[in-house]
């Protein structure tokens, strides 16, 4: 019987699979790494789940994968302790920006939740992607709420490492704006690829 999954799915999660195991083998901390980790392994399962009845696009399935193979390797080294310098060095940085292109890469969440709204005839384009981006938001929120309380909980430099503010106060708020530019930024390419999406928009705003 042929397999209900699309091969995008399948090949994308075989090569996070030596991701995860390279993460996983003497990460930075094993504590950081285990609440890293956790959301990554619940959105991957969630992902499998839709699939099952309803197989997203190639776009969805690349823009979930990014945010999972750029948090797990955070969650090895802690994300200011990431080697990437060559992003830091090529924008006049000392500050490592690993985690504000991870969460960049979060906000891709926004094109296939869109999609899954469209698919399922939820609702109009234009009211998919706009719900989308208020979800990116509403999570993005929602995730430096729980930072806080981790590192408040986990104290020392376990909750230093997890924070990750790297000495910014207003990491938080960086953070989310982050969040918000990387769904806007799915939903731009959404937009390109889907024409109806931008007659919507001006229908509505007309």
């Amino acid at each position: 019987m042929q397999s209900k999954f699309p091969t995008t799915l399948k090949l994308l999660t075989f090569l996070y699979s030596f991701v995860f195991i390279f993460s996983a083998w003497e990460p930075a901390s094993r504590a950081v790494w285990v609440a890293e980790i956790i959301p990554v392994v619940a959105v991957l399962a969630i992902v499998w789940l839709i699939s099952k009845n309803t197989p997203l696009s190639k776009t969805s399935y690349v823009f979930l994968f990014i945010w999972m193979f750029m948090h797990t390797i955070g969650s090895k080294y802690t994300f200011a302790e990431v080697p990437f310098d060559w992003f830091n060095n090529l924008i006049g940085s000392e500050r490592n920006h690993f985690d504000r292109v991870a969460h960049f890469s979060i906000g891709f969440f926004a094109y296939p939740i869109a999609e899954l709204l469209i698919r399922k005839r939820v609702c109009a384009p234009f009211w998919a992607g706009l719900f989308g981006l208020l979800a990116m938001i509403s999570v993005a929120g929602l995730y430096e709420i729980i930072e806080w309380w981790y590192a408040e909980l986990a104290g020392g430099d376990e909750g230093i490492a997890f924070l990750g503010s790297q000495g910014d106060i207003w990491d938080a708020q960086k953070d989310m704006l982050m969040d918000t530019l990387g769904a806007l930024f799915s939903l731009g390419v959404m937009a390109i690829q889907r024409p109806e999406f931008v007659r919507q928009a001006k229908l509505n705003k007309g």
